[in-house]
C-alpha cells in the first residue's frame, strides 16, 4: 500500500453511498464500545451509513431488528460502559454455510458491503472465513432466489476490518488488545485490597487470574505487584519447581517478608502437560512450610467494571483506522486487523497475526518454551525478562565494589516508587551497593544520603507519591556541594527519577564536568511526572495514573450533568504547558473541546464551541465537557470560560466549573505505571553497568562524552537511551516541553468524535504492515 496519495481526499465524502456494520463477538472486553463509538461516529463523518449488529454474528444470521441504523447520539454515553453495549453471543449458526447465506442476504438487502468486527481470534478468523466465501454465498442467494442479479452485482465483494478486544492480550501482532488494560485494572485492586489484609496475618497468597493459553495478565500482574513466583502456559516452571518454590519462600520470610503472593495463569501447565492450580500449589505450600495459605479466583470479576482510559483511547484510535482501513479497501486488499504496536496505529493482515496466534499454541505443545515467548511478540518477551530478572535470582557473594546512588526531582507522581524498587533490586543483583539520596538535588547537596538493601523497598510498587521524598531544586546553584557529596560518598553514577526539573538538572551536572571531575560519571534520567513533558520519551511515568484520575473524575462530572440536563462542566488540568493530559483525557472522556497551549486558540475558536453547545442542547444529548490545560492561555483562563460559556448559554444551558489540582498527582499507581516503572529501573542500571565498565580507566571511573548521560525514554517501539545534550535541540525550555509531541496527531480524532466539521488529514494512511517474517515461516 502507497502511505502518500498524490490527490487529497476529502474524508467527509469518503463514505457517501457506502454502508459499514458493526458487531463485538465472542467474550466481552472493556473498551470495545469506545471502539463502536469511534467506528459508528468516524462513519457518519466520512458520509457513510453505519449499522449495529446486536448479538455479534447471531444477530447477522437472524437479521431483521437486530441490524439498526445507528445515529451519533445513540453512541452517546457508553464510553465508561464496560462490556459491549449491542451485545456479543456464541453462534453455532453462523459455522454452517447456510447460517453464513442467511447473513449475508441480510447484508445485501440493506446495501452494506464494509464489516468491522471486535472480538478474539476465533471471531475474526469466522470473518475472514465470510468474506473468502462472499461470491459463492452471493451465488447461492441468486440461484435461491433470494436476491437479484443487481443486488448482486451492487454487492459484489466485502471488505472486512478486524480489531481485537480480549481480555488475555492473547493475539500476536498487537502490543495490547482491547480490554487487557481494565483486566490488569481489576486485578490490581484485589492484589492491593488482599496484600494488606495478608501482611496483618504473615499470609501466603495465590491468585488465579485469566489466561486459558496466554500468560500476559499473570506475567505483568506478578511485576506490578512485586509476586514471588508467577506460572503462565508459555514458560512452565523446570523440573523440581516444588523444592524451589517452597525454598524462595522460606528465604522471603527469613529477610523480613510478612506476605507471599504467587500468581497462577488459569492456564498454567508443568513440563509434562500437567494443568498447576491453586489447590495444588495451597496443598504444597501449607504441608510443606505450614504457611498460612489462601486461594483466591478472580474469574470474571476481571471481565467487568468500567474501562481504563487507556482502552478507550486505544478504542477510539482503532475505530478511527478501522473505517479509514474499510473505505480504503480494494478487492484485492487481504482482511485487516487494526494493531497497537508501540504507539502507532498499524494495519495487519488479518489471516497473518491468527497463524502466529496458533504457532504459539503450537510451539508450546511441542514443548518450544523459548520459541514461544517469541513469538508473543517483544513487549510479552520484555516483560518476561524483565520479571527473571528480578524474582529468581539470589545477590551475588562477590560484590561490585560500585555505588550506585538514586534520586526522584520534581514532582512526586504514581510510579516512581516502583523504578526505585526495580532499579535498587537489579542494582543488588549485579553486585552493586545502592544509595537511597533523600529529597532530589537537596539532598545530594546537604548528604542525606543512606544505603539501601534489598528489603528497604519492599511492598514499594504499588505505593504512589515519592518514598524518598522529592524538591523542584535544581544543581546549578549548589554544584560544588553535589561534587564534593559525590567523591564523599563515593558515588560511581546517578539514576535521577523525575519530571522536566530531571532533565535539566541531568543538564546542569553533565555542563559542570568541566569544572568538577567528580561530575565524570555516568547519569542516567528516568522520565516521570504526570505532565508527560519530558524529551526524549513518548510516555512518562505517573501519565497514566493521573489520566485515569481525570477520565473518573470526567465521568462522575458527566453522569451528574446527564442528571440535571443542560449543563456544561470545564474542568481544568493540570500539566504545565503541556496539553497531554487534558488531550487524552478528552478522548478518553468523550469532551467537546480541550484547550492547550500547544494548538493556539482564540475568540473565534471559543465561539465555534459555544455555538457547537447550543446545537448540542437541542439534541437528546443535552451535556457538554470542556477541559482547559491550567497554562493553555494566560488570557483565556478557566475563569473567564466559565463567565464566557455562562453569559452565552443564557436560557440554554447553565455552567460549572473544576479545578482538579493535586488529586491528579497522588493515588496508588496504574497496573501501567508500575509495569512501566519496574522495567525503566531495572533498563537504566543494566544500562549503567554497561557504561561503568566503558569508563573504567586506571581503577577509577571517568565518563565526560555525550553518550555518557542520557534519557531512557520510549520511543514509537522501543526504550532507547539518548544522551541529553542531542536532546537540546528538540526542547522549548521556556515552556518547558519537547518541541515535537506525538499525541498532537491524536487531536482532530477529538474534534471529530466531538462532532466538529474539521478535515482529517488522510494523506498519511497506516501501511499493511506484516508479521511473518521474510522467510517464509514463523
Amino acid at each position: 500500500m502507497n502511505i502518500n496519495r498524490s490527490t487529497p481526499v476529502d474524508p467527509t465524502k469518503m463514505g457517501t453511498g457506502r454502508a459499514i456494520a458493526v458487531l463485538t463477538s465472542g467474550g466481552d472486553a472493556q473498551g470495545m464500545n469506545a471502539a463502536v463509538r469511534a467506528t459508528v461516529r468516524v462513519g457518519i463523518y466520512t458520509g457513510a451509513k453505519v449499522y449495529f449488529v446486536h448479538e455479534g454474528y447471531q444477530g447477522l444470521v437472524d437479521g431483521g431488528d437486530n441490524i439498526r441504523q445507528a445515529t451519533w447520539e445513540s453512541v452517546s454515553m457508553m464510553l465508561q460502559l464496560g462490556g459491549t453495549v449491542i451485545g456479543s453471543a456464541r453462534c453455532q449458526d453462523f459455522r454452517s454455510k447456510e447460517g453464513r447465506a442467511k447473513a449475508a442476504c441480510n447484508l445485501v438487502k440493506l446495501g452494506i458491503t464494509n464489516l468491522c468486527v471486535i472480538g478474539g481470534d476465533g471471531s475474526l478468523t469466522g470473518a475472514n472465513e465470510f468474506r473468502n466465501e462472499w461470491s459463492e454465498l452471493l451465488q447461492i442467494l441468486l440461484k435461491a432466489g433470494k436476491i437479484t442479479a443487481e443486488e448482486a452485482k451492487r454487492s459484489s465483494h466485502l471488505n472486512i476490518v478486524g480489531m481485537v478486544g480480549s481480555i488475555d492480550n492473547d493475539f500476536c501482532g498487537t502490543d495490547m488488545t482491547i480490554g487487557t488494560d481494565s483486566a490488569l485494572h481489576r486485578i490490581m485492586e484485589v492484589v492491593d485490597a488482599i496484600t494488606t489484609t495478608a501482611q496483618s496475618h504473615q499470609r501466603a497468597f495465590i491468585l488465579e487470574v485469566m489466561g486459558r493459553h496466554c500468560g500476559y495478565l499473570a506475567l505483568v500482574t506478578a511485576l506490578a505487584c512485586g509476586a514471588d513466583w508467577v506460572f503462565i502456559p508459555e514458560m512452565p516452571p523446570d523440573e523440581g519447581w516444588e523444592d524451589h518454590l517452597c525454598r524462595r519462600l522460606t528465604y522471603q520470610r527469613s529477610i523480613g517478608n510478612r506476605l507471599n503472593v504467587i500468581i497462577v495463569a488459569e492456564g498454567a501447565l508443568d513440563r509434562h502437560g500437567k494443568p498447576i492450580t491453586c489447590d495444588i500449589i495451597k496443598n504444597l505450600v501449607t504441608k510443606k512450610l505450614s504457611f498460612d495459605t489462601r486461594a483466591t479466583i478472580l474469574g470474571h470479576v476481571q471481565r467487568g467494571g468500567t474501562p481504563s482510559a487507556f482502552d478507550r483511547i486505544l478504542g477510539s484510535r482503532m475505530g478511527v483506522e478501522a473505517v479509514m482501513a474499510l473505505l480504503e479497501a480494494t478487492p484485492d486488499t487481504p482482511a485487516c486487523v487494526v494493531s497497537l504496536s508501540g504507539n502507532m496505529a498499524v494495519r495487519l493482515p488479518l489471516m497473518e497475526c491468527v497463524q502466529v496466534t496458533k504457532e504459539v499454541t503450537k510451539a508450546m505443545a511441542e514443548g518450544r518454551f523459548e520459541e514461544a515467548v517469541k513469538l508473543r511478540g517483544k513487549s510479552f518477551e520484555n516483560n518476561w525478562n524483565t520479571y527473571k530478572l528480578l524474582a529468581h535470582v539470589t545477590a551475588p557473594e562477590v560484590k561490585s565494589n560500585i555505588n550506585i546512588a538514586i534520586l526522584n526531582v520534581g514532582a512526586p507522581c504514581a510510579g516512581m516508587n516502583a523504578a526505585v524498587r526495580s532499579a535498587v533490586r537489579i542494582g543488588i543483583l549485579q553486585g552493586h551497593n545502592m544509595l537511597a539520596v533523600h529529597d532530589g538535588f537537596d539532598g545530594l547537596a546537604h548528604g542525606t544520603i543512606e544505603p539501601m538493601a534489598w528489603g528497604y523497598v519492599g511492598g514499594w510498587t504499588g505505593k504512589g507519591g515519592s518514598n524518598l521524598g522529592t524538591k523542584r531544586s535544581l544543581p546549578a546553584s549548589m554544584i560544588e556541594e553535589i561534587s564534593l557529596n559525590i567523591a564523599k560518598f563515593n558515588i560511581h553514577a546517578l539514576v535521577i527519577i523525575g519530571g522536566f526539573e530531571a532533565f535539566v538538572g541531568g543538564l546542569e551536572l553533565v555542563t559542570a564536568r568541566e569544572k568538577f571531575e567528580e561530575l565524570c560519571i555516568p547519569l542516567v534520567v528516568i522520565p516521570a511526572t504526570v505532565s508527560n513533558n519530558v524529551p526524549g520519551s513518548d510516555f512518562s511515568i505517573g501519565a497514566d495514573t493521573a489520566l485515569n484520575t481525570i477520565t473518573t473524575t470526567c465521568d462522575r462530572i458527566k453522569q451528574s450533568a446527564a442528571g440535571t440536563k443542560r449543563r456544561v462542566f470545564i474542568i481544568e488540568t493540570m500539566g504545565g504547558y503541556c496539553g497531554y493530559l487534558a488531550t487524552m483525557a478528552g478522548l478518553a472522556a468523550g469532551a467537546d473541546a480541550a484547550y492547550i497551549y500547544e494548538d493556539p486558540f482564540g475568540i473565534h475558536d471559543l465561539e465555534t464551541n459555544v455555538e457547537h453547545l447550543l446545537e448540542k442542547m437541542k439534541t437528546t444529548v443535552k451535556r457538554g465537557l470542556i477541559l482547559r490545560n491550567e497554562k493553555c492561555n494566560a488570557n483565556y483562563t478557566t475563569d473567564f470560560l466559565f463567565n464566557l460559556y455562562s453569559e452565552e448559554g443564557k436560557g440554554v444551558f447553565d455552567c460549572r466549573k473544576n479545578v482538579l489540582g493535586h488529586m491528579q498527582q497522588g493515588g496508588t499507581p496504574t497496573p501501567f505505571d508500575r509495569n512501566f516503572g519496574t522495567k525503566m529501573g531495572a533498563k537504566a542500571v543494566l544500562w549503567l553497568t554497561d557504561k561503568l565498565k566503558e569508563c573504567y580507566r586506571h581503577g577509577r571511573i571517568f565518563a565526560n562524552t555525550p553518550d555518557s548521560a542520557c534519557v531512557l525514554g520510549m520511543k514509537k517501539r522501543a526504550m532507547i537511551f539518548q544522551p541529553l545534550f542531542d536532546l537540546k535541540e528538540d526542547t522549548d525550555f521556556e515552556h518547558r516541553i519537547p518541541k515535537t509531541e506525538w499525541w498532537l496527531k491524536l487531536r482532530p480524532i477529538l474534534k471529530i468524535l466531538a462532532k466538529y466539521k474539521i478535515s482529517l488529514d488522510t494523506s498519511e494512511t497506516a501501511t499493511m504492515e506484516h508479521v511473518i517474517k521474510k522467510r517464509g515461516t514463523v
